[in-house]
């Protein structure tokens, strides 16, 4: 596989926000062939801001102080020339809890079955 360009730095926090933070980086990988990730980049969600990237890892900062919404989802992608899944979503997400130290996540979209999962690590 051909490697994708990476996001050079952290992606900051958007929204207004005036504690503390920290960042979380996020490895994105799928089990579609590569014909298929090229045209399904992963979108990263954040307190319900989207952030479309590529496949590999990001890093964002989010805050440390509260609650943090994480979502992430592959649209689309064809089979074959059938659509999958009805162009399902394969979202995961996730809700973080405050802390002060860096956190890790591994998103996997499973492509044939039309279902996203997360982990920490």
């Amino acid at each position: 596989m051909t490697e994708q360009q990476q996001w050079p730095t952290v992606v900051p926090y958007v929204e207004f926000y005036s504690g503390a933070t920290r960042v979380m980086t996020v490895e994105m990988a799928s089990t579609a062939k590569e014909r298929f990730i090229a045209t399904m980049p992963p979108i990263v969600t954040i307190d319900g801001r989207d952030y479309w990237v590529y496949w590999g890892q990001v890093s964002f900062e989010i805050p440390a102080e509260r609650a943090c919404h994480v979502s992430v989802r592959c649209e689309g992608g064809q089979s074959g020339g059938q659509y999958s899944q009805d162009l399902g979503f394969r979202v995961a997400s996730t809700l973080l809890a405050p802390g002060a130290g860096p956190v890790r996540l591994q998103y996997l979209c499973h492509f044939a079955s039309g279902v996203g999962s997360i982990t920490t690590s």
